[in-house]
């Protein structure tokens, strides 16, 4: 029992490499995106996600945690501002991103749970990251 505990240690403090050894920093990293959904404005940045990266292109499949902006009409009123996690699909070229996201309104005493689709323009910040 010992000689596995002292394998399973010395493997998870060994250091290794893939075909660099070279490690890098960033002080920032992600999307931001701001757009319309559901008659309302939403403002997101890419959480947990599944990516993949083709030459200045990258193709982000994920959850949204987002803060969204709706004026509520009826009477007791929701906040202006809630947050609120979404899902979708994010384009990003160079520094430019689109966005289609997806986010679910909970049924009311009046409405039915549904899902609505918005589409959103952002900047990916990690470009600015990149030395020239």
């Amino acid at each position: 029992m010992k000689k596995i505990l002292f394998f399973m240690l010395s493997i998870y403090t060994t250091s290794t490499f893939a075909q660099e050894d070279k490690v890098s920093f960033t002080l920032y990293d992600g999307i931001f995106i701001g757009g319309y959904v559901d008659n309302g404005a939403f403002l997101n940045f890419t959480g947990p996600n599944i990516n993949s990266t083709y030459k200045n292109s990258k193709f982000i499949l994920g959850m949204l945690p987002s803060l969204r902006f709706k004026e509520d009409i009826g009477t007791p009123k929701n906040a202006f501002v809630t947050p609120n996690l979404g899902i979708g699909f994010t384009y990003s070229y160079k520094m430019w991103a689109v966005q289609l996201p997806l986010y679910y309104n909970a049924k009311t005493a009046t409405q039915n749970g549904q899902w609505h689709i918005g589409l959103g323009i952002g900047l990916r910040l990690n470009e600015f990251n990149k030395k020239k």
